[in-house]
């Protein structure tokens, strides 16, 4: 006969309620539960976030309780309420569990119904310390003596504020043990403030007592609170900020401060005034005008920004109220000031350095798409539009969310969605908080399974049949911040495109002086011009100007946070345009992040970049990012030069192919500018790419004019040619800004008449010269033969046998000189060899330069210092010709070279760098001084890049501290905006640098 199934028991075993410790069952037999009568008390306990420390406490209780057990154990039975309020408690803190296990009786305080009201609250606390109000000239409302003043006052308020504190937790989590109403977020944040005044206000009647013993107190004392306090939106866990307002601010207020301080930062929470004037260097006590006078005219916009949140808290409520009708005006008008946007992105920068890389993801209150994230685009839109609106007037953040959507600043969707990430991230943080007390704003980490567990149950996270709580909760989290990142960018602009753009997303349209408070606020320089732009954007019919309207949102913001978001705008706007039968472009920005955000970078930091994307569009495709790393640093120079060279040689034409050369030229400069911007490439890097590029434009056009003209001529040129790099174009350190300097050198094959293959050259390099030369929209290819012999009175071509004979007998040291940047770079190879092999018995003199020719390098330089300095120049930051500037060591560091190249080979170098290496291997001066050079060159370099960069157009001269030189202190790879900053320590390096020029190349 078949057995039937064994009945399933009906009282739970400790497995199903998912308790964990071994002594579960012995401890629910212990308190008599493990029965059918108990069965609504084991599934109740099973839901607790932590029912083993939820159990174990309860074994903890009923040891202390003894005969007073059997109380709590009926009530459990019979009132569910205080069933879900225990239970959720002490499987939520052990701190609240050990605070209960402490004064086990105080479990009755979790029967009352309701949470106390504020009046109630400042009753209970003053009532410990029996507190009586005080009399006399200055009394007020909510200025108390304490008739318990010792040490014991400390006790008995931490104990009393604590039991209050627990009640609300209690309450606050009950629905996820018990169908128990749930707490609204601004219910508790509201009633935890209330708490908090009270504890002030209680800890300031100790202060009274004690500093005032004998007497009545002689001064009214206003506590203000800032922050999360003054906005009625305090954590469970946190700070309490407080500036204190005193008439008179003498030794009296100052020890009442102090003592209130000491007392409250005991018993309750820390008290923390350093949002004071001047901080906590400031005066700890100031009178209303000594606040007026300070915040007229030393305080920053960040501490405009704090003062949003005041509100006087306790003390004498009347002077209180005084400090915020005096202060709240200038808070409004804070948005005019100049330094407004500059401030409110640098406070936000360093408020996101505060978190380090690897807690970014897991910090709440200020990671990427957090609390803060929410709260400083409230707090700006509230700065921008508070003059014009009084409606803005408000603290909270919820409540000042709503009424930026019912004053149209915000979509009121997006006002109710942010409003709900930042409730939930807040339940979150107050959660955490709870579970030991402690101030905290970080998730457990993602292995933490058993942490994650316990928030999950304690934030009343359910399975939702495809995830079990802990995968609803990290969904939710990743949900959340998404959200909150892409509202706070959408926060400030969307609003912006609903007024210009036929948009009907919740009938939002800012009005246009709104809109352009808004651009002003956001960075822009000019917001009438740049609201036109994003009516031209936005106005494009059908489906580009949708996409327009869904990209700009984010795009704006990452133009906010560039040198000159004005000009990237508009950049932004004629590359769309110029793009505009290009489908793939729209496409690529809303599909690929990466290219979207380095393109926004790149134009409002370059006034270089526009046309050259323009023109060579295929570049953008490479900021994407590839599998090895950005598509802008797959190309090596290498293989551009070789695609320039295929590329021109595929036509005859001379202008075609030149003009095929351009073309991959532009597409090169534009890869490696925008990689520079980037910050992918160091300076060697840049220097390489754009002389590689140079040489292969040049070879290029040469090769194309000596295959027509032979074409031309019927049989092979009557001469082999050779360009020589001179300069920076032989060292391989062409910048932005930098012509190439060049010699054209020919050799007659044999049987050809000198005079007509030296015509012949001169016309070839006349020709290659006009078509590089020619104008165009990119940057200039001018080949620059000046350093000839003669100069530009010499011929431009001239044979080897001419350079031979001309050097051996006429060199004059400053071109002895230049000949050691001479470097074959394009034509006949082996003539180009020839010719460097002519002239290193000249620059490399056996023997080193004579004393005579060091005396007029010198010469010369002193003469270049004093006469080729442009008017008006600043020597101190004139990049080429400056102190410490790039000639400076150029002409050091190949005065080295001249006397010494004969014995140390690794200095027959064109390079500065490597020169420099070779110098320093050499032992020719100490490291320490080769450093210097070293350091001040690359630095120079890439501030003179910069510049061009930045600027559009070749520059030396660093602008003085302004939005100019900021630009150029951000693309030089500076780490922060100031450019005054980045300034000191160019003028830093290169000071250190001239002192090694004057003793080293004055020959000291």
């Amino acid at each position: 006969m078949v057995r039937p199934p064994t009945a399933r028991s009906a009282v739970p075993g400790v497995g199903r309620l998912g308790l964990l410790e071994p002594s579960a069952a012995a401890s629910l037999r212990e308190l008599a539960w493990d029965n059918v009568d108990s069965v609504p008390l084991l599934w109740a306990l099973s839901r607790s976030p932590d029912a083993d420390l939820a159990l174990l406490t309860l074994i903890r209780l009923r040891e202390q309780l003894g005969s007073d057990w059997a109380a709590l154990d009926s009530e459990l039975r019979r009132n569910t309420s205080l069933r879900g309020r225990l239970f959720a408690l002490i499987g939520s803190s052990s701190a609240f569990a050990d605070h209960l296990v402490a004064d086990p009786l105080a479990w009755q305080l979790l029967k009352r119904p309701r949470l106390p009201a504020r009046d109630e609250l400042l009753a209970n606390l003053l009532e410990v310390v029996k507190a009586e109000p005080e009399v006399g000239p200055y009394s007020g409302p909510m200025l108390f003596r304490a008739q318990v003043a010792g040490p014991e006052a400390i006790a008995l308020l931490r104990k009393r504020y604590r039991d209050q504190l627990m009640l609300l937790a209690a309450i606050d989590l009950a629905a996820t043990v018990e169908n128990e109403p749930v707490l609204p977020y601004q219910e508790v944040g509201q009633h935890l403030t209330d708490l908090a005044d009270a504890a002030l206000t209680a800890a300031l009647s100790v202060a009274v007592a004690r500093v005032c013993v004998d007497r009545e107190v002689p001064v009214r004392l206003a506590v203000i609170a800032m922050g999360k306090c003054g906005a009625r939106e305090l954590n469970y866990v946190s700070d309490v900020d407080v500036i204190f307002v005193a008439e008179p601010a003498d030794t009296t207020a100052t020890r009442l401060a102090a003592e209130m301080m000491s007392v409250g930062s005991a018993a309750f929470f820390e008290i923390d005034a350093a949002l004071r004037p001047e901080g906590k260097a400031g005066a700890l006590v100031r009178t209303l005008d000594s606040h007026i006078a300070y915040y007229k005219r030393w305080a920053r916009t960040w501490e405009f920004q704090a003062l949003l949140k005041m509100r006087p808290a306790t003390g004498d409520l009347e002077l209180g109220r005084q400090y915020r009708d005096a202060l709240m005006p200038m808070v409004w008008a804070a948005s005019e000031r100049p330094d407004f946007v500059a401030d409110v992105q640098a406070m936000r920068r360093r408020v996101e350095d505060l978190v380090p890389a690897d807690l970014r993801e897991r910090e709440l209150k200020l990671g990427h798409g957090s609390l803060r994230d929410v709260e400083f685009a409230v707090q700006l839109l509230q700065l921008v539009h508070g003059k014009a609106d009084e409606s803005l007037h408000v603290q909270g953040t919820v409540e000042a969310l709503t009424a930026l959507a019912a004053g149209g600043y915000v979509g009121r969707d997006d006002a109710a969605n942010l409003t709900a990430s930042y409730e939930f991230l807040r339940l979150l943080e107050h959660r955490l908080q709870l579970q030991k007390l402690k101030r905290t704003h970080t998730l457990p980490a993602p292995e933490d399974e058993e942490g994650m567990r316990w928030l999950a149950r304690a934030a009343h996270m359910r399975p939702d049949g495809r995830q079990d709580a802990v995968g609803v909760l990290t969904s939710e989290i990743k949900r959340n911040a998404v959200r909150v990142r892409r509202l706070h960018a959408k926060l400030f602009y969307r609003p912006l495109l609903e007024s210009v753009a036929r948009l009907d997303a919740d009938n939002l349209r800012l009005s246009p002086q709104a809109a352009v408070r808004q651009l002003a606020a956001l960075g822009y320089g000019a917001p009438e011009n740049a609201l036109g732009h994003l009516k031209a954007l936005t106005g494009e019919v059908g489906r580009k100007g949708r996409i327009q309207a869904l990209l700009l949102p984010t795009l704006l913001e990452w133009l906010g946070e560039t040198p000159n978001p004005d000009a990237g705008l508009l950049a932004y706007r004629r590359v769309s345009e110029g793009l505009d039968n290009e489908i793939w472009f729209l496409r690529e920005l809303r599909d690929e992040g990466a290219i979207a955000q380095r393109l926004m970078i790149v134009l409002g930091s370059s006034a270089y970049l526009p046309d050259l994307l323009i023109n060579a569009p295929e570049t953008i495709r490479m900021y994407a990012d590839g599998p090895d790393g950005p598509l802008l640093l797959a190309t090596q120079p290498s293989d551009v030069a070789r695609g320039i060279l295929s590329g021109a040689g595929r036509y005859d034409d001379p202008k075609r192919a030149v003009a095929t050369a351009r073309s991959l030229r532009r597409h090169e400069l534009a890869r490696v500018a925008s990689a520079d911007v980037l910050g992918m490439l160091d300076v060697p890097q840049v220097c390489e790419a754009l002389s590689s590029v140079w040489i292969a434009t040049l070879e290029a056009a040469l090769q194309a004019v000596i295959r027509a003209s032979e074409a031309e001529l019927g049989h092979p040129a009557p001469a082999d040619f050779a360009v020589i790099g001179m300069g920076r174009l032989g060292g391989m350190e062409l910048g932005y800004g930098s012509d190439a300097d060049v010699l054209f050198v020919c050799d007659p094959r044999p049987g050809a008449d000198e005079t007509v293959a030296v015509k012949w050259a001169i016309g070839v390099a006349e020709q290659v010269q006009r078509l590089l030369g020619a104008p165009s929209t990119d940057p200039p290819l001018q080949v620059d033969a000046g350093l000839r012999p003669e100069g530009r009175n010499g011929a431009l071509v001239r044979t080897l046998a001419a350079y031979s004979a001309y050097y051996e007998q006429w060199a004059q040291p400053w071109e002895v000189q230049a000949l050691l940047r001479a470097h074959q770079v394009a034509g006949d190879r082996e003539l180009g060899i020839r010719f460097l092999r002519t002239v290193d018995p000249i620059r490399y003199p056996e023997g080193g330069m004579s004393a005579e020719g060091v005396r007029e390098i010198r010469r010369i330089k002193a003469r270049v210092d004093s006469e080729r300095l442009p008017r008006g120049a600043n020597p101190a930051t004139h990049t080429k010709l400056g102190r410490g500037g790039l000639a400076d060591i150029e002409w050091t560091v190949q005065l080295l070279q001249l006397l010494h190249a004969h014995e140390v080979p690794e200095l027959h170098n064109t390079s500065t760098l490597e020169s420099l290496d070779a110098i320093e291997r050499a032992e020719l001066i100490d490291s320490a001084d080769a450093a210097l050079l070293r350091d001040a060159w690359l630095t120079a370099t890439k501030a003179r890049n910069a510049l061009v960069l930045v600027r559009g157009k070749p520059a030396d001269q660093l602008p003085g501290p302004g939005t100019l030189l900021s630009a150029i202190a951000r693309v030089a790879g500076w780490p922060t905006d100031d450019g005054s900053e980045f300034l000191d320590h160019y003028m830093r390096v290169t000071r250190r640098a001239k002192t090694v020029v004057e003793r080293v190349f004055g020959g000291e």
